[in-house]
């Protein structure tokens, strides 16, 4: 955990609420070209909280922040009708982000925003995305389908009243025999589109198989999103390796849940989170995340074959191209 004393959380507050009277709305492109200037002024206190992922688990959360509960309103039944709710956390979050790396946006997901609202939603109760609720977010890289993936995934809570778990679980902690590396290594079958990305479904383009591990100067690496890998297509040996490592990670698993002002830092490559089962009410009470993507430039944690992936036609936005 990292803490924000009372001072560095009311500055980085401050200068969010100053971008965004500045700017009006949390997604003005003019905002969104502002937050590199914005993050130069933030102190060398702020700067050091905001540091990415750098052990061997993978995550870490920031604590210190604290949104008005009141003041959220109620949690919205969808992300397309949150509208300008917790717009303040929005920047906050973009800040962080932006401190760590480049933020990016998806063509294809809630509209291209920078941020995501993640809120259970009717209808959606057993889906394998964050609108689901009812049943067992199995753990995954974030957007494991895509080369362009982020590197550092960041989770703010707004709300969280029945202190639902994030789980994760680090690639680093886990004991693989030798021969099932040597297997995971071996692209073997794709990861295709979440249910999230409708366009990238219907995309026409063959899908190619993928790596799940890599090999990097600062360990192994991870592309991993079962419920979403077509494994009735591999090889029997590479089945079981795959099984292994979904033991293992389950093994090293930890449940992290988050407060109100939280945000917990994943780096993307290391670590698969989930989420565990709830009952949503849908009463404006129910738990509501904000979501934040960004890539490091130059991290050596891809393999050069990525660069020829089509990615399902879907392009990545950063705010400094909008």
């Amino acid at each position: 955990m990292r803490s924000l004393d009372t001072a560095a959380a009311a500055e980085l507050t401050s200068v969010a609420a100053e971008l965004l009277a500045d700017h009006g709305a949390a997604t003005s492109p003019e905002l969104l070209a502002d937050l590199p200037g914005a993050c130069a002024r933030l102190s060398e206190e702020v700067h050091d909280a905001l540091r990415p992922v750098d052990t061997a688990d993978g995550l870490f959360v920031l604590r210190g922040l604290r949104p008005d509960d009141a003041e959220l309103g109620p949690t919205p039944g969808h992300w397309s009708t949150v509208g300008d709710a917790g717009a303040l956390w929005d920047v906050i979050l973009l800040l962080v982000s932006t401190s760590m790396g480049t933020p990016i946006a998806w063509e294809g997901q809630q509209d291209g925003r920078f941020v995501h609202n993640i809120v259970p939603s009717p209808g959606h109760e057993s889906a394998q995305t964050g609108a689901s609720s009812s049943v067992l977010l199995t753990p995954h890289t974030e957007d494991a389908f895509h080369p362009g993936r982020a590197h550092l995934l960041l989770l703010c809570c707004m709300r969280n009243h029945d202190h639902i778990a994030t789980t994760a679980a680090s690639i680093r902690r886990t004991t693989l025999a030798d021969g099932d590396i040597e297997q995971l290594r071996r692209p073997v079958v794709p990861i295709l589109p979440d249910d999230a990305y409708e366009q990238a479904q219907r995309f026409s383009g063959r899908p190619a198989p993928v790596p799940t591990l890599f090999d990097t100067p600062d360990g192994l690496t991870m592309r991993f999103d079962p419920a979403y890998t077509p494994l009735d297509e591999a090889d029997g040996t590479w089945r079981a390796a795959y099984r292994r490592l979904e033991e293992e990670l389950a093994r090293v698993s930890v449940a992290v849940s988050l407060e109100p002002g939280d945000v917990l830092v994943v780096d993307n490559d290391v670590v698969v989170h989930g989420r565990v089962p709830f009952d949503a009410r849908y009463d404006g009470t129910d738990r509501w995340l904000k979501r934040a993507s960004a890539r490091v430039e130059g991290r050596p944690t891809r393999p050069p074959a990525e660069h020829d992936e089509h990615g399902y036609g879907q392009a990545a936005r950063t705010p400094w191209a909008v």
